[in-house]
């Protein structure tokens, strides 16, 4: 072998990479952990994690209660969560985002009736997950069997039918499946489901395969996409080593070729490669010279306070200063970790010494003018910090590209200040490029706009009686407050603010506070919500019933005379009737006779409407002995006045306590 071809993709995907992470930042803390089935194809990074404290269990049913159980990068169905869910377990989530984008998919073709095709492996994890969030739904491994399957079932032809395909599927069975479901169906929609890194990794493996004498790919027998990698790799060469590690390479298979590709499917540890790659290199005839300029891959090998040295497998030692990590106040260990695989362009080649000093900033930016330029047009959402302030606007940095956004596109009212954006990031949409003039123009206005509108929508969808919601008061009138829910104004009804008596809202909120509510009602087609913020729990009539009961005596103040009586205050927000004919034990003529405003005295509770909520009270019936009741007494008392119980339960008390009504009022 005169020639190693390393592949620049090789190695853990972001899901993978996520999941490990996770797991091991589980284990830090906890010391334990549970992986809901194998965390990923490899035998070696599982038997690691195990020694560590992980447990492996295929069901839930194997769980304990208060474990820490990490949901891995494949997702599982939504049966499981609540399963994980009634054994008390603390969920960790690990689902990889593209899996759980196909999850939102297929549920959403789920809840409008259209039925479901999923293209990949059945028995695989991923494809199991994805079908759980399905409705009516068929998997298909490859287009022979759906079109058996379609020329089956021609009821299916017109039905309204959802396409998607497992991530790590090749490109090709994809587009024969999808070109198959556009020539029958009628009425398809059909997702590329199929992860960019999983597709770079594909085409350039297809690629180093075709140029290359032989290639060696290292990857779990049960990885679908390292299985995959192998496939392609030997459609486009004749000598092709699917491998796990090192131990299994067969050096006496590339004697003979020129050129070596080198390959790794998204589950194996760079470790692993570098392990393959050092006996290969060993192989090499010659070592490879860089130049200024060159656009090179190599290993994270060491992490000083001031540089990254990168292994390149040439006779130079490259590095990348720190200060090209750090210089947004990010600490180098969260950007890069030993045993990463890095991309970055030759600076400087100091041959005497042997180095060679990279740049990952200047590859970034040169990539990112590109992904700027598609930006335009695929309406891509990125991100970037403020860091200036100019004449009419603001400039945000774009991974290394500058973009310059006017202030009518920075969502600011116009009075603001645009200082008040300074140093803080930002998610904007490019609306023009200019690569000759280094012209990059944005606006973050249309992000917040749509996201926005999403995020009423999703209150609207899932807006229910009860629910409860943080927002901010926007504004005061005098008969309730407007509470922003995130993106929609509710309305708290003075009524709602408090269960005492209060006159106007500020007198319990104020413009800017952060309160949480809940929803009383919502007319959807209006557009309008009620919202409450006195706690249900705070109800002062439930409050009174667990303290007092017919015959008790209670402490009360008087807060309003009537010529039929005088109310009470019994409770904050409850009041009782104090009938005229209960004030005293002698007739009188009015309430005031006796009573004043604010006077506190004792009373009987005579009668509690609970239906109602109607309260008797009487002070007369403390200040006499009970009679003993006879016929006559009986008699003469209903021809004298009427009775206490029938002249106070004529007012009503409101929910919120305040009592109102009319009695008859009683002869002179």
């Amino acid at each position: 072998m005169k020639k190693l071809v390393m592949a620049k993709t090789a190695g853990f995907c972001f899901g993978v990479r996520r999941s490990v992470e996770m797991a091991e930042k589980l284990l830090e803390e906890y010391g334990s952990c549970v992986s809901l089935g194998a965390l990923i194809h490899n035998e070696d990074v599982i038997r690691e994690l195990k020694a560590r404290g992980m447990r492996v269990v295929d069901d839930p049913a194997e769980l304990c209660r208060g474990e820490h159980v990490l949901v891995r990068a494949h997702g599982v169905p939504p049966q499981i969560y609540r399963q994980l869910e009634a054994a008390g377990c603390e969920i960790h989530d690990a689902t990889c985002p593209k899996v759980l984008a196909i999850h939102k998919i297929v549920a959403a073709a789920k809840e409008e009736g259209r039925f479901t095709i999923v293209i990949g492996t059945r028995s695989h994890p991923e494809v199991v997950a994805i079908c759980g969030w399905c409705g009516e739904h068929e998997v298909f491994e490859n287009a022979e069997e759906l079109e058996k399957w379609l020329k089956s079932h021609p009821s299916y032809w017109e039905k309204p039918i959802t396409a998607v395909v497992q991530t790590t599927q090749t490109n090709s069975n994809f587009t024969e499946c999808s070109n198959l479901i556009k020539k029958i169906c009628t009425n398809p929609k059909i997702s590329d489901t199929i992860c960019l890194a999983t597709s770079t990794r594909q085409e350039e493996a297809a690629r180093i395969a075709s140029e290359c004498d032989a290639m060696v790919v290292i990857g779990g027998k049960h990885s679908a996409n390292s299985v995959h990698l192998a496939e392609i790799c030997r459609e486009h060469c004749a000598n092709v080593q699917f491998i796990e590690r090192i131990e299994e390479l067969d050096l006496d298979r590339l004697e003979a070729a020129d050129t070596v590709g080198l390959t790794a499917g998204a589950s194996t540890p760079a470790w692993i490669i570098k392990e393959v790659r050092n006996k290969m290199s060993d192989e090499e005839e010659t070592l490879k010279t860089i130049y200024n300029g060159d656009k090179v891959t190599g290993l994270v090998v060491a992490i000083t306070g001031t540089e990254i040295s990168v292994d390149l497998g040439t006779k130079y030692s490259g590095f990348i200063p720190t200060s090209e990590f750090t210089d947004d106040g990010i600490k180098v260990e969260d950007a890069v970790k030993v045993g990463d695989m890095i991309e970055a362009v030759v600076v400087r080649v100091n041959d005497v010494e042997g180095t060679a000093m990279l740049s990952k900033k200047r590859l970034d930016a040169a990539k990112m003018w590109t992904d700027i330029e598609d930006a335009v047009e695929s309406g891509t959402v990125l991100e970037g910090v403020v860091t200036e302030e100019n004449k009419g606007g603001v400039v945000v940095n774009v991974k290394g590209v500058r973009v310059f956004v006017p202030a009518s596109q920075t969502d600011l009212p116009r009075e603001a200040e645009l200082s008040q954006l300074l140093k803080k990031p930002v998610r904007l949409r490019i609306t023009e490029v200019n690569k000759a003039r280094k012209r990059v123009v944005g606006s973050i206005r249309r992000v917040s706009q749509a996201e926005r509108r999403e995020r009423i929508e999703t209150i609207w969808n899932e807006i229910e009686v009860g629910k409860k919601y943080k927002g901010v008061v926007k504004s005061l009138t005098s008969y309730g407050a407007f509470v922003d829910i995130g993106g929609i104004d509710g309305m708290v009804h003075v009524s709602e603010l408090s269960w005492g008596r209060i006159h106007q809202p500020s007198e319990v909120v104020s413009v800017g506070d952060e309160i949480e509510v809940y929803v009383i009602s919502f007319d959807k087609e209006k557009r309008k919500i009620s919202l409450g913020y006195k706690d249900p729990d705070g109800n002062p009539w439930t409050q009174f019933t667990s303290r007092y009961q017919v015959g008790d005596v209670a402490s009360v103040k008087i807060v309003k005379l009537m010529p039929f009586g005088a109310f009470a205050e019994v409770l904050p927000g409850v009041d009782g009737l104090i009938h005229i004919s209960q004030i005293a034990n002698r007739r009188i003529g009015k309430p005031e006779d006796v009573l004043t405003v604010g006077d506190v005295v004792d009373a009987k509770i005579t009668a509690i409407d609970e239906e109602k909520h109607k309260i008797s009270l009487s002070i007369r019936a403390l200040s006499e002995p009970a009679p003993v009741k006879t016929e006559e007494t009986e008699e003469e008392a209903y021809e004298q006045e009427p009775a206490a119980e029938e002249d106070a339960l004529v007012y009503e008390v409101s929910a919120d306590g305040v009592a109102s009504g009319i009695a008859p009022e009683t002869e002179e």
